[in-house]
């Protein structure tokens, strides 16, 4: 499960301090440490070593994707619908080919030559979580898909929204998926600073972990991951997000497709 260490010296406030006191002292840390984030030279990435590289510990999927393994183990078509919203579309990157949906399918043809891959983006930005869930019908089961990887919770986060409907959002879009037959990887948030500003991102990543273990799916935790890139000098964050401060970068996105085909090879056997 990812960690939650980044902010817990904001939930040690005293709780004798007024509301208004506690969130004037939130608000001047968030501050402080987002200024420190993207301060000239504070993260300098560690050079001779691989950018996209994150420990077997985080990217490992706790869940198997049985279908999708069968398939790349007998060298036979394999499609992947990427659902989600802006981070599944691509925004921040410098053209579509740099998705993460279009450098995952050219990193698993380059792995399987043979086979016929199709990755189908259909992210929407702006998109929560239900008006994602709405789509699966009309949007991914007529494309038959093997595996769907489902980008999850940064726009619910962003905009507040009521985290038990969230979470039942989940449970009946994987319930749905895995009654047509379908391999399911969750992904979870991106680790960003205006997610950061948003405590309640801290319940989203429980909460998300928390369904898909019980649905016996995997969780690709993309906010762990993203975190080690930052705080262990990896990938700078001006690299790693856009001007924005939210949306990835050709750089992430890239490391992210790689990440993920790692993860899903690790349970397939090539012919």
């Amino acid at each position: 499960m990812p960690r939650h260490s980044d902010m817990n010296q904001f939930s040690r406030i005293p709780t004798r301090l007024s509301r208004g006191a506690a969130a004037a002292l939130l608000l001047i840390g968030m501050a402080a440490t987002l200024l420190t984030l993207f301060a000239p030279g504070a993260r300098t990435a560690r050079a001779g070593i691989d950018r996209c590289g994150a420990p077997p510990e985080l990217t490992a999927l706790a869940a198997p994707l049985p279908l999708t393994s069968e398939r790349l183990a007998e060298g036979k078509a394999l499609t992947i619908v990427a659902l989600g919203s802006s981070s599944t579309y691509g925004t921040g990157s410098s053209s579509p080919d740099k998705s993460y949906p279009s450098r995952l399918a050219a990193l698993l043809q380059a792995r399987f030559p043979g086979a016929a891959i199709r990755v189908l983006n259909r992210g929407v930005g702006g998109e929560l979580g239900d008006a994602t869930a709405a789509r699966i019908d009309r949007d991914v089961l007529p494309e038959r898909p093997d595996l769907v990887i489902w980008q999850f919770g940064t726009n619910d986060v962003l905009h507040d929204a009521d985290p038990a409907a969230a979470m039942e959002t989940v449970r009946a879009g994987i319930e749905r998926l895995q009654t047509a037959g379908v391999d399911v990887i969750l992904m979870d948030l991106q680790y960003a600073p205006r997610v950061l500003a948003h405590p309640s991102y801290r319940d989203m990543e429980r909460d998300l972990w928390a369904v898909a273990h019980a649905a016996d799916v995997p969780v690709f935790h993309r906010f762990a991951v993203m975190r080690h890139w930052a705080e262990d000098g990896y990938m700078t964050l001006p690299v790693m997000l856009a001007a924005d401060h939210l949306h990835m970068t050709d750089a992430s996105y890239d490391c992210l497709a790689r990440q993920l085909n790692a993860s899903i090879l690790r349970d397939a056997r090539p012919g």
